[in-house]
């Protein structure tokens, strides 16, 4: 097995696992101190030892993979990843309206991120790195978010296409954390509460409503907040209700967020029927924070098809070109 090829899957199946950011990180930066390197050169025990990057596990894998076999480390990730996840929902996807990088609390570049989008097969995925007032999260500036602009334009090319997006946090009032202007020129606006999530039912629903009722708004992500399981621990969803919430998403266009990763599972189960009964739009998206995680729209598309969510009103099934169409039609109202 190629040394290259064995520490990136384990990079890759350690980050869908949400293992230690710094596991995952640490077979990344073997991968990079090795690309390039010869067989003869791996070989080199003593020099490869020296080389930073290189640790004892990582090491003990160039070695196992050199010698022909499938490094034990990935055979036991391989095992525990189980049967790959999949539904014909799943096949329908064309892309991923919810992803992050370095720039804000992802773990790798926007060029590893758009390079595992290709690699699955994606025509699109949106990075949408946080807004100013996530500071835990690194939030980005209006002027960072302008820098992201030719960044994300160079990874298009060759059948994908990187959108230059955000994630924005919903403000108390409902307001976005991001200029006005700003926004109406992004492809994508996924908006969310990640503050003040305890907050009293009636002004929790005015905030969301309000929310969703801004034309640059595109996709409401993970709507109520919740953990269900993993690292973070749990927490409780936000309260509110969730009628006129998907109500003004309907009315207005906007696609309520399948949130992917497994310790959110949001909406829950009887919000996603209400949504669906209400006439709303749905985006499945993975949250990813790293390459790996971009598999993760696996989980959410399970949950779509169990519910019985059509298709056609899944905005991540639709080509790039009506994505396009959809999004532009909400930015000409705002104007």
């Amino acid at each position: 097995m190629n040394p290259h090829e064995a520490l990136t899957e384990i990079a890759t199946l350690l980050e869908r696992e949400r293992a230690s950011r710094y596991k995952s990180k640490a077979f990344r930066a073997a991968a990079d101190a090795i690309a390039g390197l010869t067989d003869d050169e791996l070989r080199d025990a003593a020099s490869l030892r020296r080389r930073k990057g290189v640790g004892d596990s990582t090491f003990a894998v160039i070695q196992e993979a050199l010698a022909g076999d499938v490094p034990s480390y990935l055979v036991d990730l391989r095992e525990r990843a189980g049967v790959e996840r999949t539904s014909t929902l799943r096949t329908l996807l064309r892309g991923d309206l919810h992803s992050h990088s370095e720039w804000s609390d992802g773990l790798t570049s926007i060029e590893l991120m758009a390079a595992a989008g290709r690699a699955l097969g994606h025509e699109y995925l949106a990075l949408t790195d946080h807004s100013p007032r996530l500071r835990v999260a690194n939030g980005l500036s209006p002027e960072r978010l302008r820098a992201q602009r030719d960044l994300v334009a160079a990874e298009s090319g060759d059948g994908f296409t990187l959108l230059w997006a955000i994630e924005v946090d919903i403000l108390e009032d409902g307001g976005l954390d991001q200029e006005p202007e700003l926004l109406d020129q992004l492809d994508v606006v996924v908006a969310s509460a990640h503050s003040k999530l305890r907050m009293e039912r009636r002004p929790m629903t005015r905030r969301l409503v309000e929310a969703v009722s801004d034309p640059r708004v595109d996709v409401l992500g993970h709507v109520t907040g919740r953990l269900v399981e993993g690292s973070r621990g749990t927490r409780p969803p936000s309260t509110f209700e969730p009628t006129p919430v998907f109500e003004a998403c309907a009315a207005h266009g906007v696609a309520v967020e399948i949130n992917s990763r497994p310790e959110r599972q949001d909406p829950p189960d009887e919000l996603m029927t209400l949504a669906l009964e209400l006439g709303c739009l749905f985006s499945i998206d993975s949250d990813a924070h790293a390459p790996g995680q971009l598999s993760l729209i696996d989980y959410g598309a399970e949950r779509a098809e169990r519910l019985g969510v059509p298709p056609e009103r899944i905005v991540t099934t639709w080509p790039l070109a009506r994505v396009r169409e959809w999004t532009a039609t909400r930015k000409v109202d705002a104007s």
